[in-house]
């Protein structure tokens, strides 16, 4: 089965539905909206829209194409830039790897890294490469195997299996070849992807943060934006082109394609796209998806991570090696947090949840004015509305849950014990990934590890605010093993959960090493018996969480099976097929170079310049500071051949209007001519919603120019070595 045409078709509805799906983006509203699937590129008029060259040069299913080019990488997006494996990304993605490097007398993150050969490079601790080799729609295969299956549960776990199935078979590890099934429209469309894995990534070259993290979290999501936000890296394989872990014999990657540089840029109202894995979208979700967003996920995140970010900086604050140690985690924290509370102020200032709600209720009245329709989904509104009664009951122990072993390493300690213990039970091919034989050893070793990485203050402190907020959930909530620690309690309950977390959690002996080593030895009875505190305590955690992701398991099951009918009804309705929801597999997107304007007498223009760097120096604190050398070149004007023709500036980031979420981080910019001309890196705070709604009007994405780029390499770093292996 061919997924189905995405792109847009004239249609005649009411006024109040077209103002409707402006807004939600259900009905493309200007072609520049839109993460198209590789299936649906040839149906995408390209060169109406601008393009300069023949689109089977973006995407050829029978040859090398731009495609070919892209890479995913730890999570972001990467793409090719020379013949030896040379990649391009996100300052951010990167950034991870460049804390791991770095040490307080070799602070690769402070000051910058630059291999000026390739014996110079160093490994990029954390990250590999996924190149895309194919793809195959398998729709058919997984749909049968749950075609009688009526029970919610059974059926999401059927299709999780034959899922994994279908990806196993298709994965070749001697081929250095892994596979994996998305979902492209929920419970009625998959599609089997194919990728070549690369281990061993190397880190070439790092801009200093003051200049790869200008403006810190202030500026984060914000536009106007000075922040040079790309990194370099190298693919590795081993001497017979297979995929081989860090070894001094690897020899570099050599790509089907690789980008070439265009170094004049583009300017306003140019014609760009980008080619990347977006994250996750939810456009085609009903009212109460978002409405459960909007009261419930969103806040709760936002503000334990806002919590979780200040303790950190607290703790840390003044000690160089805890500050370092830290860097990595306040960032990701940070970042999600930020999001996540412009997508709050976005929902509710463009009132979505109403919006969803007025939608449902006309497509409800649709249904029922049409007797067919009304014989195959009369329920389907209310169906889905009865499951969100059912998720939202537990909400407050379910968010809990998710969190709290991501904030307590500790008590992930004793959930990865009872989980190794339980998964040793099993035959080897019935274990988990993690737990197989083959990969075993180095699941304990990373384990290990994390005790060796244990802040006991942060965790004392964050563990002490969840577990005192979750004494205040709702009946239905309510953790049983912290009501029953507060049940032999007598008076002050913060002082029983304090000196909890203090002897019993962040003071157990789990933490020292011949007592864990004994404890992998034990069978999940035999824990039981041993009458450990912290384990009683993460088994009544794990006993209650069980259970919940049971109750959530038959939930997202009934959903599955009613957002495919939601997504059947609304094409019918609508007259018009939908773009899919991204989901991490290749997409393009594309539109034009725009600014925008986000208030009233209020325009943003499309780029920021170099002046804007030295402007915020002069008023801004810590996260403003530049390099010495950055301000001397622009004493001197020292700009070469990077100066905008058009501005006569030169140039750091600028705003397009295409349709970008998480995971494009890295994306290249390319323009008419499928040249490099920049990087995405973020977008404005008002379209931090793109993942539930997308409009012309606000959203905005961002990248970092490539004459920045260069010119940092160049002027700053003097890296002549990777100018030329680029050909400039």
């Amino acid at each position: 089965m061919i997924i189905k045409k995405l792109f847009l078709k004239p249609v005649k509805l009411l006024a109040l539905l077209i103002t409707l799906s402006f807004i939600l983006g259900m009905i493309p509203a200007s072609p520049e909206e839109g993460m198209y699937p590789l299936s649906e590129l040839e149906k995408v008029d390209l060169v109406k829209a601008g393009l300069k060259i023949d689109p089977k040069e973006v995407y050829n299913p029978d040859g090398i194409s731009l495609i070919d080019a892209l890479v995913n990488v730890g999570g972001c997006t990467g793409s090719f830039i020379s013949d030896k494996g040379l990649i391009i990304t996100n300052h951010h993605c990167a950034y991870g790897s460049i804390v791991r490097a770095s040490t307080v007398e070799k602070n690769y993150l402070g000051n910058g890294f630059h291999a000026q050969t390739m014996e110079e490079e160093i490994p990029a601790l954390g990250n590999s490469c996924r190149i895309l080799e194919s793809y195959e729609d398998v729709s058919l295969q997984v749909l049968d195997a749950v075609k009688i299956i009526s029970d919610p549960s059974l059926r999401a776990q059927t299709i999780a299996k034959k899922s994994r199935e279908i990806a196993q078979a298709a994965t070749n590890e001697e081929l250095s070849i892994v596979a994996e099934v998305s979902e492209m429209f929920a419970g009625k469309s998959y599609v089997l992807f194919r990728y070549r894995v690369i281990r061993d990534v190397r880190l070439v070259y790092a801009p200093p943060q003051s200049i790869g993290n200008f403006g810190g979290e202030t500026d984060n999501w914000v536009w106007p934006r000075h922040t040079g936000d790309f990194s370099l890296l190298r693919a590795y394989v081993a001497p017979d082109g297979k995929a081989a872990t860090y070894s001094k014999e690897n020899v570099p990657y050599k790509p089907k394609k690789f980008l070439k540089i265009n170094p004049d840029g583009v300017e306003e109202n140019d014609f760009v796209f980008i080619l990347g894995y977006p994250g996750r979208t939810f456009r085609h979700r009903p009212s109460q998806f978002i409405k459960y967003q909007q009261d419930y996920l969103l806040p709760y995140i936002s503000d334990l991570y806002d919590f979780a970010i200040k303790t950190l900086e607290n703790i840390s604050k003044g000690d160089k090696e805890l500050e370092l140690a830290a860097a990595n985690r306040i960032k990701g924290l940070a970042n999600t947090m930020k999001n996540y509370k412009g997508k709050i102020k976005g929902l509710k200032k463009i009132n979505l949840v109403e919006q969803k709600e007025e939608e449902d209720r006309m497509l409800n009245n649709f249904i029922q004015s049409k007797p067919e329709l009304k014989a195959n989904y009369g329920n389907l509104l209310s169906e889905i509305n009865d499951v969100f009664k059912s998720v939202n009951e537990f909400v407050q122990a379910d968010l809990f849950f998710r969190q709290v072993f991501n904030m307590s390493p500790t008590l992930s300690l004793g959930n990865f014990i009872f989980t190794y213990s339980e998964e040793m039970q099993k035959p080897d091919n019935e274990r988990n990934q993690p737990f197989q034989e083959k990969n075993v050893k180095q699941t304990i070793s990373r384990a290990i590890s994390n005790i060796n990485n244990l802040n006991t203050k942060f965790e004392k402190i964050v563990l002490n605010k969840m577990l005192l907020d979750a004494k205040k959930f709702n009946r239905e909530s309510k953790i049983t093993a912290l009501d029953e620690l507060l049940k032999s309690a007598s008076g002050d309950f913060n002082k029983t959960i304090s000196d909890f977390i203090d002897n019993e959690i962040v003071g157990s002996k789990i933490k020292g090493s011949e007592y864990f080593n004994s404890l992998l030895t034990k069978k999940p009875e035999e824990l039981a018996l041993l009458k450990d505190p912290l384990l009683e305590f993460v088994n009544k955690l794990r006993v209650q969480n069980q259970s919940l992701q049971k109750l959530n398991e038959r939930n997202e099951g009934r959903l599955n099976k009613l957002y495919g009918d939601l997504v059947d009804v609304k094409m019918i309705w609508k007259q018009t097929n939908f773009i899919p929801d991204a989901n991490s597999t290749l997409r393009l997107t594309y539109g034009y170079i725009k600014g925008y304007s986000p208030a009233d007498a209020t325009y943003m223009e499309p780029f920021t310049s170099i002046d804007g760097v030295i402007e915020k120096n002069s008023t801004g604190g810590e996260e403003f500071a530049i390099p010495d050398r950055l301000r001397t070149l622009y004493d001197n004007k020292d700009f070469g051949r990077y100066v905008s023709k058009k501005r006569n500036k030169l140039p750091i980031a600028m705003l397009y209007n295409m349709d970008t979420t998480g995971g494009n981080s890295g994306s290249p910019i390319l323009d008419a001519y499928g040249r490099l001309i920049g990087v995405n890196f973020d977008r404005a705070f008002e379209a931090t919603i793109n993942d539930f709604a997308w409009n012309e009007s606000y959203s905005r994405s961002i990248g970092v120019d490539i004459r920045y780029v260069l010119w940092v390499l160049d002027k700053f770093s003097g890296a002549k070595n990777i100018l030329n292996e680029v050909g400039l």
